[in-house]
């Protein structure tokens, strides 16, 4: 018989294998930043969803109480005049859960205005330590709200629950965490809150005000915008400075110095640091507020509590985790996103104050218009500035 021939068996060589290897690689290389940037696309769109949630409820609360919330405002001091945190929120409650019935929050709205935990209605003040507070735990506080979380922001703590958007304040820096007008305290006249002037955005603390209010046009003045929650890693965006410097009337020198990491302008060098949204319930301005002196994404500095203007004095930027900028609400409920390139002015003149005379190193005189350009006319409610976006 007659033996067959064998036919040559076939496989890739090596030199193959590798090509094929090689190719793989590269598409993956290309498909990865594709596929994250599209997850960032919907993240980014989802964010901007939840800036069109709180307008609507900023406005159904403007229908429903004829007035904007307080930035910072609650049931007041005890009777006793003490501090005790445990008996009083000590007017230090955001805005934000005032709009809980309107953010379809009713059940948690109720269990903050009726006794909870032990707490009398309205519960403690949100400015303490993030675990018990006087022996007892608080679970409004440490409540998470969906529509308060930017899906770009990964920060998650334990304890009281966190907030990506803050209230505008307005363009200027002195005493801006204060009331615009006086109100008693512990029996005492509460002089912090001088300097009305400086009141220039659509909210302040312990003072509520109107769409009437906002002379400068609804489409042209900003409600709300984002903030970065800290990942306690010292960044700029997400954290508040502490110092002695006048940072809340230069604000350049916030921008510099040597808080800031020479070789990482990204990330404080050091110093005393505070949380940016760390606590959603804070109503203090440095936790769930901002201004509009520079650009997003800048850095926030504070004057320490122990100076003359006190931790209500400062510069507390917008930022987020979007690429480039952040979202901000409008008055009239429409939602811009704002780049850091934004006309922020010139940041070393000084910002405006009641005790302003507009010469020298004076601060700029009370009413006169943003010292910081596009992005500072669009913090004021009220300066004769119809500065828009378009």
């Amino acid at each position: 018989m007659m033996s067959r021939s064998k036919s040559p068996l076939r496989g890739f060589t090596l030199v193959e294998l590798l090509v094929v290897i090689a190719i793989i690689g590269v598409l993956v290389g290309l498909l990865l930043p594709a596929v994250q940037a599209a997850r960032e696309a919907a993240r980014r769109m989802q964010c901007s969803n939840n800036t069109k949630q709180l307008g609507l409820a900023l406005h159904n609360y403007h229908s429903a109480y004829q007035m904007f919330p307080m930035g910072s405002g609650g049931t007041g001091e005890n009777t006793t005049g003490s501090a005790s945190i445990a008996e009083t929120n000590q007017r230090r409650l955001n805005g934000l859960i005032a709009l809980l019935p309107f953010l379809e929050q009713t059940a948690l709205w109720e269990r903050f205005s009726n006794p909870t935990d032990g707490f009398p209605a309205m519960g403690p003040t949100p400015g303490t330590n993030d675990a018990a507070i006087a022996g007892k735990v608080y679970t409004p506080l440490r409540t998470q709200v969906p529509t308060l979380r930017c899906p770009s922001d990964p920060a998650v703590h334990a304890g009281q629950a966190q907030t990506n958007y803050a209230f505008c304040y307005g363009d200027a820096g002195r005493f801006v965490g204060g009331a615009p007008k006086h109100h008693t305290r512990f029996n005492n006249t509460y002089t912090g809150a001088a300097d009305p002037g400086s009141k220039r955005g659509c909210f302040a603390r312990w003072y509520q005000y109107r769409f009437r209010d906002i002379l400068d046009g609804t489409s042209n003045t900003i409600a709300m915008g984002e903030m970065a929650v800290t990942l306690d890693q010292r960044e700029v965006i997400s954290n508040q400075y502490q110092g002695s410097v006048d940072y809340h009337k230069f604000p350049n020198l916030c921008k510099t110095g040597s808080h800031i990491t020479a070789d990482d302008p990204q990330h404080f060098a050091g110093g005393t640091l505070y949380p940016r949204g760390r606590r959603w319930g804070e109503g203090h301005v440095g936790y769930t507020g901002f201004n509009t002196m520079l650009p997003p994404n800048s850095p926030s500095c504070r004057r320490a509590s122990s100076s003359a203007a006190g931790g209500i004095s400062g510069v507390f930027s917008a930022a987020s985790r979007h690429q480039g900028g952040c979202h901000v609400l409008m008055a009239d409920g429409a939602v811009k996103f704002i780049t850091e390139s934004i006309d922020a002015g010139d940041a070393t003149k000084a910002s405006v104050s009641t005790t302003g005379t507009g010469t020298g190193t004076s601060y700029a005189r009370a009413g006169s218009k943003s010292p910081y350009g596009v992005w500072g006319a669009l913090g004021t409610r009220a300066a004769k500035e119809t500065e828009s976006l378009e």
